[in-house]
């Protein structure tokens, strides 16, 4: 399915309802630079498979909208994403959050490629690509707000980025139906609370996971 210019406003209008039921306000040229941005990874998901999905409209709702809804609970100036792959969450949240830096984290070279595109296109300057294995990533300065897409154990998760983490900053752990021997944390970290999602046009079960370091 291409994005022939129906079908472009058709996303556009389930962005923007998509927006509204979640109480986001979206400029015009934000709301051009996340469909801008969902164009280009349809077009690259051919040679890099970057998603699985190829309806444009479900794109809208399980890559933009489901990104957007850890927004409200971003800490800080700072966010890295950690295992970003084609971008999500870091995209929709950057085009979202100006003010806030951005830093892209992913050991695929050709995500990375992607990626450094997509933020030379749209353009995004407060988005920062690192092409790294998190473990080797070791930053001048932490962060206040890790946020991931459940990519291993929850317990593993927060070990592997532990370091990245500046002080009373929170990591945000994206998951989708939560069993509670998923909640076991590794020493000196605490749940602050469990979030469900909504998300407009999913279905499936969207949890947000908000955990902080004890101090000490």
């Amino acid at each position: 399915m291409s994005f022939e210019i129906t079908l472009i406003k058709k996303c556009e209008q389930r962005l923007q309802k998509g927006l509204e039921e979640m109480s986001l306000t979206a400029s015009s040229e934000q709301c051009e630079q996340m469909i801008n941005y969902l164009q280009l990874m349809h077009k690259w998901s051919a040679h890099f498979n970057l998603t699985s999905i190829r309806n444009p409209l479900e794109m809208v709702s399980r890559h933009l909208l489901d990104s957007l809804s850890v927004m409200p609970y971003l800490v800080g100036e700072s966010v890295i994403d950690v295992g970003t792959g084609a971008g999500l969450p870091g995209i929709p949240l950057s085009i979202m959050n100006v003010e806030k830096s951005f830093y892209l984290l992913d050991s695929s070279h050709k995500k990375q490629v992607f990626v450094s595109q997509v933020v030379k296109s749209l353009p995004l300057k407060n988005v920062h690509c690192v092409h790294s294995e998190v473990k080797n990533y070791k930053p001048e300065k932490k962060f206040s707000t890790i946020v991931t897409r459940a990519f291993a154990p929850l317990a593993n998760m927060i070990e592997s980025t532990a370091h990245l983490l500046g002080g009373g900053g929170r990591f945000l752990a994206m998951m989708g139906k939560v069993e509670q021997e998923a909640l076991i944390l590794p020493p000196g970290f605490e749940i602050e609370r469990i979030v469900s999602l909504q998300v407009p046009g999913e279905n499936a079960q969207r949890h947000l996971g908000i955990i902080f370091a004890l101090e000490g």
